[in-house]
């Protein structure tokens, strides 16, 4: 014995399959990380040599958009570096954040 179903509203059945096309795309997109947004959260680094004369501030000033506050930024290159600005030195490489 099979049992045969029987469609009553084919608006209702059509707008179900549609949602849960839409359901499953999403889901699919969520799992494959297909909507990250890797380019506004990866930053790029430029390998700094620092030359006699040279200050976080100057080098942060050199480097920092436009928009930018010098003080968060002076905070960031020693975060990255892992320095205070009493230990920079001619010489010294550092990474500095490109924006």
């Amino acid at each position: 014995m099979t049992i045969r179903y029987r469609i009553n509203s084919r608006i209702r059945f059509t707008l179900f399959i549609i949602m849960a096309i839409i359901l499953l795309t999403v889901v699919a997109n969520f799992v494959l990380g297909l909507s990250t947004a890797d380019s506004s959260t990866i930053t790029d680094y430029a390998e700094v040599k620092v030359s006699s004369g040279d200050t976080l501030w100057s080098i942060a000033d050199a480097y920092m958009s436009d928009y930018s506050d010098i003080r968060k930024v002076v905070h960031e290159l020693c975060e990255i570096n892992d320095i205070t600005a009493s230990e920079l030195y001619a010489g010294m490489t550092i990474m500095v954040p490109i924006k």
